[in-house]
């Protein structure tokens, strides 16, 4: 069985991760537009640099939940047969344990070059723009996928979903395109699909089966059952 599971937000609050946007559409306090916008980082370059460098410092202060542990223990089994599509930019699935992880919308441990165009594993603050180590120029800008940028990984991504016998989204609201078209793919192509998540999704409707209740709950029990641990 081959396995796609697209994780979003929900999976990481448990964990103490702050949602993306809160009720009042706020980002920790910041429009979206401000720090998730080339146009906000052409303003504002060094608000925007000190966001994300508090971001990424926070990662230090969060853990995995038991969401992401069934996820890496899932994979364990499955191994190629198994991908994680993350819309989240922390690295709470590799600490869980998972290896098989794409991160369509970047990551808060990696830095972006504007000049070179590639991206390098970053651990520390870019608020003094520090130069980049293989072209020398200082354009190192968080490597987080803005609203207006094409998300990563498209092709493979695009590539699994064809493949899949059963795809499961994970935490996500259901609003962000392109993920939130991927179950619709997923159908087309013949996968069983499932949702997870606190309360039903903008995208519910698309799918087969919609569970609600927390990821930490959720998923170790579907875990359980898809491996034939639980009551099916």
């Amino acid at each position: 069985m081959r396995v796609v599971v697209l994780t979003g937000a929900g999976i990481s609050a448990e964990s103490g991760v702050p949602t993306f946007r809160d009720a009042d559409g706020l980002w920790e306090g910041h429009q979206v537009e401000e720090v998730a916008t080339p146009e906000g980082y052409d303003l504002q370059p060094t608000m925007v640099q000190r966001f994300y460098d508090d971001r990424r410092a926070a990662l230090a202060h969060v853990q995995p939940n038991p969401a992401h542990l069934a996820l890496a223990r899932l994979e364990q089994v499955l191994g190629d047969d198994f991908l994680v599509v993350t819309q989240n930019i922390d690295d709470l699935h590799e600490r869980g344990g998972s290896t098989r992880v794409l991160h369509m919308h970047g990551e808060l441990l990696s830095a972006l070059c504007r000049g070179c165009r590639q991206r390098m594993r970053w651990e520390q603050d870019l608020v003094d723009f520090p130069p980049c180590p293989r072209c020398g120029v200082a354009e190192l800008r968080p490597d987080v996928v803005w609203f207006g940028e094409v998300p990563y990984e498209m092709d493979r991504i695009a590539f699994a979903l064809e493949r899949c016998d059963l795809f499961v989204s994970i935490g996500t609201s259901g609003a962000v395109y392109p993920a939130a078209g991927f179950v619709q793919a997923a159908t087309t192509y013949g996968a069983r699909t499932l949702e997870l998540n606190l309360l039903p999704s903008e995208g519910a409707s698309h799918f087969a089966e919609s569970r609600q209740g927390l990821a930490g709950t959720l998923v170790p029990q579907w875990v359980a059952q898809l491996l034939g641990e639980g009551p099916s």
